[in-house]
């Protein structure tokens, strides 16, 4: 009997080594969730997928497809590398299906290192893949960040949105996954920039708007 109950005694304490993920949170976390139009079937849906830099471009985005897509939101604060993110989005695709998935995820998790989340990226990929088969997935690179009050000068911080741009780049070129670079678009821009360096302008929501409209419309026409 001894020898039978090794093995299980083994495999259990193997199970309480083995390290649970990292977590490294903000002192404020959000979650916003909008689904719009949930019993209508007219149109093909599409999926928004980052933080408050989404949820400025989503309002005119969503009417610059009125009538040809139906637009849904999941912004949020959680980044890659925090297994919460994997949950949020798992359940907002097993609610809806999706035609088109525009994600994004590389300002918030400051206290992830690079390496961690160019780890954590496949993970994120292999969520969207399991729970929403059949969308088409655009990946937007994370827009640059400025000096607050000072506009003109940039941030060092971009300097780590790069690094997360080029490794998560990497990996969608693998995947064959399209781009849609908003951080090329907004560089150059300070005029797109509210004051606190981070978020956009009107002005410059619908410029990173008027480019996403575009790239989700050439997705849902390669979908017909």
């Amino acid at each position: 009997m001894t020898r039978g109950w090794l093995p299980l005694l083994l495999a259990g304490l193997a199970v309480g080594l083995t390290a649970a993920p990292r977590v490294a949170r903000e002192n404020i976390e959000w979650l916003d969730v909008w689904i719009p139009h949930t019993n209508g079937h007219d149109l093909p849906r599409v999926l928004l997928i980052g933080d408050s830099i989404t949820r400025g471009y989503y309002k005119p985005v969503e009417e610059k497809l009125a009538g040809k897509a139906y637009v849904a939101r999941l912004a949020t604060s959680k980044s890659l590398g925090d297994p919460v993110l994997l949950e949020q989005v798992a359940v907002v695709l097993r609610e809806q299906a999706f035609d088109v998935i525009h994600f994004n995820n590389g300002l918030h998790g400051s206290g992830y290192s690079e390496p961690e989340y160019a780890a954590a990226f496949p993970e994120l990929l292999s969520v969207l893949r399991r729970w929403a088969p059949k969308a088409r997935l655009i990946w937007a690179t994370t827009t640059g960040v400025r000096m607050a009050n000072d506009v003109n000068t940039v941030s060092p911080q971009t300097e780590r949105v790069l690094e997360r741009n080029r490794l998560a780049a990497a990996i969608v070129k693998r995947e064959k996954i399209p781009v849609d670079d908003l951080f090329t678009l907004a560089s150059g821009h300070p005029e797109y920039h509210a004051a606190d360096g981070i978020h956009f302008t009107a002005e410059g929501y619908a410029v990173l708007a008027g480019q996403v409209s575009r790239t989700i419309l050439e997705q849902l026409a390669a979908s017909r």
